[in-house]
């Protein structure tokens, strides 16, 4: 619904000349007077026209009657694809199969189209390109129509505000829903391209032009009827169904096609170009193709070699370099030559088009390529280790400053060499606990580091993974609360039957054992879950196949999380209650150092730990977010 396309065009020979030639602007055509010439291509002529019986401005698109597209379009209903109101046959001068034109009538989209918009960002420097460009290429298709300019809104505010790579996913989201909500009623678009996606007043765009559309449940509609497109945005596959002798048909292409042409359309409109040099080609076809159904099959050739062809370099350096790394890789990945690699619908597109437009969530699934995740990423089990052993090293320190003190005073030198080799002992539980630690982070742990190497894993090895990452926190906590009652319980035991220590010493030094214990839960588990929660698990968000259980367990997190933050809070509280308990008041003065470290030393880690609990508290909201834009669009 534009000029003269600049691209090569294939497709049903367009309306005789003779019928159409006779209709232009100021005529007046059953029951609407011609205003406006909104656009003409090689099969229609598009008005804007007054609706004399409703006292409205319509679009008049007439046309050969051929086709199906009033009644394609009469079955889709969606904010993002063009309303059509009717369609009439009219007999234009002498009543003949020739002469006989259709005139469909529809909602008129004021604010131009996508190829407008590109031409504008041809113009511009890439760094003064943002969202405001959109806006302005509107108004000035307003102001040429002799249109106002609306009012501000919260959609222009918003536009106005987003980056351009960011104002690019704001339209691919609302685009890919359109195209997904036609694939569900069985409907393909097969030509998509600036020139048939309009804007309206607002730069919400409407998907328009289903001329050469093939719809399942349209009455007599064939595959290959009118099969054809704008060369330029095809599939690889399009184009190979468009080859002389392919055995390849109309009839073998799916949604993954218009995703196809909808990544293609969004580079060239985030970059100004598209990312294959094929002007040489596409230039030879133009002429070729302008009145006939099939091209030339050795240009077709070279069109398909390019598209089955890494995008090179040199395209990939044209993106922004403020384009997220999400916005490039849906687009990389509409872009693959085997439709099978392509994402399966667009609701799964429209899901990591609402991703690139927020900003936590981007920046958890995709980190930049060179931030310091990126970089620490293969290094998971030294911080895995060391995340797990901190707080076990402050109750280790707690543990000897506290109970050495008592033990020295009470046990004599022949009870301390009886204990000793008891101590040494349980020093192999530490190596025990790392060892169970790495085999229940397993998954986790080599899950990534295949997936970085290019391997493949199950949906439900995958739905393992992510489902141990959020418990890892958990875990840690575990393996390092039961070592210390292990230890304690042991170390107390072997205490009470190699020396004659009081009863009450026995009982105090299992209680600060316990106060350990309580340290190496808490301080642990907001560490580990953090790197996990924030590094590990999202990523995993990129292979699909998200289930209703990933937001279960999120929330679960959440709430778990407000638990050990409850238990950290304690810390102090439990450390002074154990700490004072079963003693003699002359032995009060032996601990009242470290009780005075155990309760600073608390407060500073609440103080961090309280830090780490808001920072995932945020990450577990933003990944709620993804999780559930993944599941709407795995449905």
């Amino acid at each position: 619904m534009d000029t003269a396309l600049a691209t090569a065009t294939m497709g049903a020979t367009p309306a005789p000349a003779t019928a159409l030639d006779e209709i232009g602007t100021g005529s007046r055509i059953d029951d609407f007077d011609l205003l406006t010439d909104l656009g003409s291509g090689a099969f229609a002529r598009v008005y804007l026209a007054r609706q004399r019986s409703m006292q409205r401005l319509v679009a008049v698109k007439i046309s050969a009657n051929h086709g199906t597209e009033p009644q394609t379009l009469a079955h889709l209903d969606h904010d993002h694809i063009v309303r059509v109101f009717d369609q009439r046959l009219i007999a234009h001068g002498a009543v003949n199969t020739a002469n006989t034109v259709k005139l469909m009538y529809m909602q008129y989209v004021p604010g131009g189209t996508l190829r407008g918009v590109l031409r504008r960002v041809r113009d511009t420097e890439p760094a003064l390109r943002n969202g405001r460009l959109l806006l302005s290429a509107v108004d000035a298709e307003l102001l040429d129509r002799g249109g106002i300019r609306p009012v501000e809104s919260r959609t222009r505010a918003d536009l106005a505000a987003l980056s351009w790579p960011e104002a690019v996913a704001w339209l691919g989201r609302r685009l890919a829903d359109a195209l997904d909500y036609a694939d569900r009623r069985g409907v393909l678009h097969r030509d998509l391209k600036p020139a048939n996606v309009l804007l309206t007043a607002d730069g919400a765009p409407k998907l328009a032009d289903f001329n050469i559309s093939y719809a399942h449940h349209v009455s007599g509609a064939n595959p290959v009827a009118y099969f054809g497109g704008s060369l330029a945005y095809m599939s690889p596959e399009q184009l190979e169904a468009a080859r002389p002798g392919s055995r390849r048909n109309a009839a073998d292409l799916d949604t993954r096609s218009d995703l196809y042409a909808l990544g293609m359309m969004l580079w060239e409109l985030l970059t100004g170009r598209r990312p294959f040099d094929d002007d040489a080609a596409l230039t030879r076809l133009a002429g070729a193709t302008s009145r006939v159904a099939i091209p030339n099959g050795d240009a077709l050739d070279h069109l398909l070699a390019l598209r089955r062809r890494p995008i090179e370099q040199r395209f990939l350096d044209d993106l922004p370099a403020d384009c997220p790394a999400t916005l490039r890789r849906v687009l990389l990945r509409c872009l693959q030559p085997d439709r099978d690699n392509r994402p399966a619908n667009g609701r799964e597109v429209a899901a990591q088009f609402d991703l690139c437009l927020d900003a936590r969530a981007r920046d958890l699934v995709d980190p930049p390529p060179r931030g310091w995740r990126a970089r620490l990423a293969p290094w998971s089990v030294p911080i895995t280790t060391f995340a797990g052993a901190i707080g076990n090293v402050a109750a280790i320190a707690y543990n000897k400053v506290h109970n050495s003190a008592l033990t020295d005073s009470t046990l004599t030198a022949d009870e301390h060499a009886r204990i000793h080799p008891i101590g040494e002992s349980l020093n192999g539980l530490a190596l025990i606990a790392f060892a169970l630690m790495l085999f229940l982070c397993r998954r986790p742990l080599l899950v990534p580091f295949g997936l970085r190497r290019g391997r493949r894993y199950s949906p439900r090895m995958l739905a393992r993974t992510r489902a141990d990452a959020l418990g890892i926190g958990d875990r840690v906590a575990l393996i390092g609360f039961t070592a210390w009652v292990v230890a304690g319980t042991s170390f107390v035991t072997g205490l009470a039957l190699v020396t004659d220590a009081p009863t009450d010493l026995l009982v105090h030094v299992l209680m600060s054992l316990l106060v350990c214990g309580a340290i190496s839960v808490s301080y642990p588990f907001f560490l580990t879950t953090l790197w996990y929660t924030r590094c590990v698990y999202p990523p995993l968000l990129r292979e699909g196949h998200v289930t209703a259980a990933d937001a279960q367990r999120l929330r679960w997190l959440a709430r778990r999380s407000t638990v050990y933050l409850a238990i950290a809070a304690s810390v102090p509280l439990i450390g002074v209650v154990a700490g004072v308990s079963f003693l003699l008041p002359g032995q009060l003065p032996l601990i009242i150092d470290s009780m005075r470290w155990l309760c600073v030393g608390a407060v500073v880690a609440f103080v961090g730990v309280y830090w780490l609990f808001r920072v995932l508290e945020a990450d577990i909201r933003a990944l709620e977010r993804v999780v559930s834009g993944s599941r709407t669009a795995s449905r």
